[in-house]
C-alpha cells in the first residue's frame, strides 16, 4: 500500500517515541493505551499474543513490538519505516550525549553534574532484579538456574562465553519439566522464507572473522571492526532487554581489559570507564525510546579517542549492529510464529532462559556495589547508598516516572 495511507499511524508512532519514557515496563502500557484502546491499531488479544512471542527472543523487545505493529498495519516496508521513526530519536540523543562528555572536558561533568547518576543507575538495576525475580522465578527449578547463573555471571565475569552458555543451559535445563505443554492447534504450515536468518548468521559469522582478522593484522580502523561485532553479539544474545546489556558490556568494556592475559595478547582492545559506561545507562533512563539507544552512547565513547569522525562512526555503528540482529530474527520468525506456538520446547526453554537473566541481573548488581567508591565515610558517599536506596524503593513504591528520578539526580550532581 502507498505510504500516504498510513500517515497518521506513523505521527503516532513518532509521538509515542518522544514520549515513551520509564524502559520496557512502561512501554508496554503505553503501546496498549496508545494503538489499542485509542486508535484500535490492534486488539487486546494479539497485542498479548505479540508480546508473548518478544519474550521468546533476544534482542530489544520493546523495539520488536512495535516493529510488529507496524508489520500488521502495512507489511515489511511500512514494519521498516516504524521501527526507524521509533529507535532514531533516542539514538540521536544518546549519540549527542556522547560528544557533550567527550568535548566538554567529561571527566569534571562525570564528577560533578553526572556523579549521582551513577549510583541511580545501580538503584535501576536493582529494582530489574526483584521485579524479574517477581516475575520469572516461580518454583525450585527456576531458583536453582537462577542461583547457578548467579554464582557463574559473578565469578566469571570477564569470559565473554559465559553469558550465551548458561542461557543455553538453561534453556535446555527447564525442558526435563512437564510444565507449559500449550494446546495443540490445527494451524496450517506456513511456508518458511530463510533470507533473514541466514543472513543474521552470516553476519554474525563475518564479523567475528573480520574482527578476530583486524585484532591480529593489526588494522587501522580494526577498533571499528571489533565494536561491530561486540555489539552484533550482545544484540544476539541479550534475553531481557536493556537491564541484561550492561552487564555484557560491562564485561567487555571494563572487566576484561584488565585481564592480564587480554592485556598481553590484545593490548588495543577497546576500553571505557565504568563511570561513563554508568552514566549513558542511567542517562538513557531519562529519555524516550528504546533502551537499547545506549549503544549510541557506548558505541561513541569507545571510539572517542579516534577523533570526532571515528565517534560519531561508533555512534552510527552501535545503533546498527545492537538492533539489527532483534529486526532479523523478527521478520524471520513471526512469520512462522503460529506453527511454533505448537512445539513445547519453546515455552519451557523461555522459563529456563528467563531465570538465568534474573541470576545475571543480580550479579551485575553485586558487581557494581562492590566496585563503588563508598570505603571513605563523607557526603558523597552517604548520598551515593542514599540514591542507590532511594532510587530502588521510589520505583519500587511509587508512581513517580523515571525521567523524574534522573531530573533530581541530576539537579544534586550540579549543586552538591
Amino acid at each position: 500500500m502507498p505510504l500516504f495511507r498510513h500517515i497518521r499511524f506513523l505521527k503516532d508512532v513518532f509521538i509515542y517515541s518522544l514520549t515513551a519514557f520509564g524502559g520496557p515496563q512502561g512501554h508496554l502500557g503505553m503501546i496498549h493505551k496508545t494503538f489499542v484502546l485509542k486508535n484500535r491499531y490492534l486488539t487486546e488479544e494479539e497485542l498479548v499474543d505479540y508480546f508473548s512471542f518478544c519474550q521468546l527472543l533476544p534482542g530489544a523487545s520493546s523495539t520488536q513490538l512495535i516493529g510488529l505493529i507496524g508489520y500488521k498495519r502495512g507489511g515489511l516496508f511500512l514494519s521498516i519505516i516504524t521501527l526507524l521513526i521509533w529507535i532514531l530519536p533516542a539514538c540521536f540523543i544518546m549519540g549527542a550525549l556522547s560528544f557533550l562528555l567527550t568535548n566538554f572536558h567529561h571527566e569534571d561533568l562525570t564528577t560533578t553534574l553526572f556523579k549521582f547518576i551513577q549510583p541511580m543507575a545501580i538503584g535501576f538495576l536493582a529494582f530489574s532484579a526483584i521485579k524479574t525475580f517477581n516475575i520469572s522465578i516461580k518454583n525450585p527449578i527456576t531458583q536453582i538456574i537462577m542461583l547457578i547463573s548467579f554464582i557463574f555471571s559473578y565469578l566469571y565475569f570477564k569470559t565473554p562465553w559465559i553469558f550465551p552458555l548458561i542461557i543455553l543451559l538453561g534453556g535446555i535445563a527447564t525442558n526435563f519439566s512437564n510444565k507449559r505443554i500449550p494446546k495443540k492447534e490445527n494451524i496450517k504450515p506456513r511456508q518458511i522464507k530463510w533470507t533473514n536468518i541466514l543472513l543474521f548468521l552470516f553476519l554474525f559469522l563475518i564479523a567475528g572473522f573480520l574482527s578476530e582478522t583486524a585484532r591480529k593484522q593489526e588494522w587501522q580502523h580494526r577498533k571499528a571492526f571489533n565494536l561491530f561485532e561486540n555489539f552484533y553479539r550482545f544484540g544476539s544474545f541479550v534475553f531481557g532487554g536493556g537491564d541484561v546489556l550492561l552487564p555484557m558490556m560491562l564485561d567487555q568494556y571494563v572487566a576484561r581489559p584488565t585481564d592480564s592475559k587480554i592485556q598481553k595478547n590484545n593490548p588495543n582492545v577497546i576500553k571505557i570507564n565504568k563511570s561513563d559506561l554508568l552514566t549513558g545507562y542511567g542517562l538513557v533512563r531519562a529519555i524516550p525510546g528504546p533502551v537499547f539507544s545506549v549503544g549510541s552512547f557506548v558505541g561513541g565513547m569507545a571510539l572517542q579517542k579516534e577523533g570526532n569522525s571515528s565517534q560519531l562512526l561508533g555512534c552510527i555503528i552501535g545503533t546498527i549492529a545492537l538492533f539489527l540482529p532483534s529486526i532479523l530474527l523478527l521478520f524471520f520468525f513471526f512469520p512462522v510464529w503460529q506453527n511454533l506456538k505448537k512445539y513445547v520446547i519453546v515455552y519451557r526453554a523461555l522459563e529456563g532462559i528467563n531465570a538465568v537473566v534474573v541470576g545475571v541481573i543480580w550479579a551485575a548488581t553485586l558487581y557494581l556495589l562492590k566496585s563503588l567508591a563508598i570505603n571513605n565515610f563523607n557526603i558523597d558517599s552517604v548520598l551515593f547508598v542514599l540514591i542507590i536506596l532511594g532510587t530502588f524503593f521510589t520505583l519500587n513504591y511509587t508512581r513517580i516516572p523515571a525521567p523524574f528520578i534522573a531530573l533530581f539526580c541530576l539537579l544534586l550532581g550540579f549543586f552538591f
